[in-house]
């Protein structure tokens, strides 16, 4: 039998320690220390979603759960595993119950992780205390608890073995929370620690490569991944090899104890041929409400009442998933067979300056003592609030000159004062670090060209398209996406942009955040379709220039329609019929 000695990840299931350097062992260690649950990424789940997930794996007291093997790989207070633990005694009572074999029997049903050296203590207890209570004794507890918990970090652990079920809900954990040497050591790891990915990302790996053939993954995080820029490869990973057979979105339930700011949802990946997706949006998080639809996400045929859609393809090597209503995605796809991209049709796509200080390379333009062909006027996300421009006179200092080098200093002496009296904090920045001899150049060149052409602005962060016309005379701040063209007239293009044609390009590509907001990113409007400008008529050019004017955008929709030439059924899926 096993030892009462708590288990170390690092000697029982072999992590390759020889790769890692001290500076590596100190990070997990901090990790592992910490006092605060946000530095580990630690998001508690609802029981009634973990029922919901267990039900949906598959994960039925009815079977003999104990012949099974499970993994939670991260199970911080024990949402999912206090459950799961649940099932397996009651499954191994119906099906067994004989205390004297307890030990064997159940010894390899469960492996769980974690990192947290306070938490894994408080939920060995609960273990303890939820073995005992089905009346095996408190030594084969010790010993069970002692056989299924690790603690450690699962991404750097070897030799797991292999899961009928992988259950949980992984840390949510930006890259820049992770220390620097471990966050090098998983990429080292991880293929699809890509780009700014999340901490859940190699999670997601990790776990799906220890599935056994027909195994399972029920996992409630952020669906970022599944479409934004650096999902990619994990998008291409489950292709090769699995099946996406459920998707819930969980957009503004209630699944945590907490809020969170990103929209969770639900993934059920079994290492199979790839088929049909079941899809479900926003179920309410009440347990008969999960139960009854959790046997209709099962169910051999879907029932004609149900909300639940069955849909076929959505998993295609790194492309984005499109998971919105089957109308609206035909729609697009036609549109995207017809019609180039808005860059190859002339349209150049943009985000503004971004200088790493923002307190002093921004300033009030008529205050600020330097000297005038330094300062560009700004526009922020501020001066646009109404959806035309209304100029709160900031600028920001251009260090560069125009064969894009940067200025010398010594030829401008108020500038190099205003910046030496900042020196400190200017060369605290990672750009200034980085090359300590442009230490006072903002992170991003700014191009004067750019402040006298005419574009399209367009914040970030919106519930509905906020696109706003500049005639060309400010420079647009980080926090802004810009659209140039030397084609297309833009007062056209914003009543395009201001259109449900453009809000179903971003609302099924983007990610969602809490409010129902959608991310207006470069990468996102990049994909919305248009026809060339010279297969545009004379009179549906005015027709969609007078809609901008106006922000009428009912009149927008009716000119956009006609545009893309829509019949009556695909205005509808859009939600207007556009007459």
């Amino acid at each position: 039998m096993v030892g009462l000695e708590q288990m170390s990840l690092f000697d029982d299931i072999e992590v390759s320690t020889y790769q890692m350097n001290s500076s590596v062992l100190a990070a997990i260690d901090a990790l592992a220390a910490s006092s605060n649950g946000e530095d580990r990424g630690a998001v508690f789940t609802r029981e009634e979603v973990v029922e919901f997930i267990l039900d949906l794996v598959g994960y039925n007291a009815e079977e003999k759960l104990y012949s099974k093997r499970v993994l939670e790989p991260s199970f911080g207070n024990g949402d999912f595993l206090l459950l799961i633990i649940d099932r397996l005694l009651k499954s191994w009572i119906k099906h067994s119950g004989d205390n004297s074999t307890a030990f064997e029997e159940l010894s390899e049903s469960v492996r769980a992780v974690e990192l947290h050296y306070e938490t894994y203590e408080n939920t060995k207890k609960s273990v303890i205390e939820k073995i005992r209570e089905v009346g095996i004794t408190e030594e084969v507890a010790i010993e069970l608890s002692d056989s299924w918990l690790v603690q450690g970090d699962f991404l750097l652990a070897n030799h797991l073995g292999n899961y009928d079920y992988v259950i949980g809900n992984p840390p949510y954990l930006r890259q820049e929370a992770i220390p620097e040497a471990l966050l090098k050591e998983y990429r080292l790891r991880y293929s699809t620690m890509y780009d700014r990915a999340d901490l859940y990302i190699p999670f997601i790996e990790k776990s799906l490569g220890l599935l056994k053939s027909k195994g399972t993954l029920g996992f409630i995080c952020s669906d970022r991944w599944m479409k934004n820029r650096y999902g990619g490869p994990l998008r291409e990973f489950v292709s090769k090899g699995f099946n996406l057979k459920a998707y819930i979105d969980m957009v503004e339930t209630d699944a945590f104890h907490t809020e969170v700011s990103v929209y969770p949802a639900i993934t059920i990946i079994s290492r199979e041929k790839q088929g049909p997706t079941r899809v479900s949006h926003r179920p309410k998080v009440d347990k008969e409400i999960l139960k009854s639809l959790s046997k209709e996400i099962l169910s051999q045929k879907i029932p004609d009442t149900t909300k639940v859609r069955e849909v076929a393809g959505i998993v295609n090597a790194n492309e984005p998933w499109l998971l919105e209503s089957t109308d609206q995605v035909n729609l697009l796809r036609k549109i995207e067979n017809n019609y180039p991209t808005l860059e190859e049709v002339g349209c150049k796509v943009g985000i503004g300056v971004a200088t790493g200080a923002d307190k002093i390379y921004i300033q009030d333009f008529a205050e600020l003592d330097i000297e005038e062909d330094r300062k560009i006027p700004l526009v922020t996300t501020k001066d646009i609030q109404t959806g035309e421009i209304n100029w709160l006179g900031q600028c920001v200092i251009n260090t560069f000159n125009d064969d894009g080098g940067l200025v010398n200093l010594k030829d401008y002496p108020k500038l190099s004062r205003f910046l030496y009296l900042h020196e400190e904090l200017i060369k605290n920045r990672h750009v200034a670090k980085k090359a300590p001899d442009n230490w006072f150049r903002t992170i991003d060149r700014v191009w004067p060209d750019l402040t006298t052409k005419e574009k399209l602005l367009i914040p970030d962060i919106k519930g509905e398209a906020h696109i706003v016309y500049e005639s060309g005379t400010y420079y647009p701040h980080h926090n802004l996406y810009y659209v140039t063209s030397e084609e297309w007239n833009l007062r056209a293009l914003q009543a395009v942009l201001l259109s449900s044609i453009a809000k179903l390009f971003i609302g099924t590509y983007s990610t969602k955040i809490r409010g129902g907001y959608l991310r207006f990113q470069a990468q996102y409007l990049r994909r919305i379709r248009i026809p060339k400008w010279e297969d545009v008529s004379p009179e549906l050019r005015q027709e969609l220039i007078d809609a901008a004017k106006k922000r009428d955008i009912e009149k927008c929709n009716k000119a956009v329609f006609k545009l893309y030439e829509l019949n009556q059924e695909e205005r509808s899926a859009l939600g207007g019929n556009g007459e």
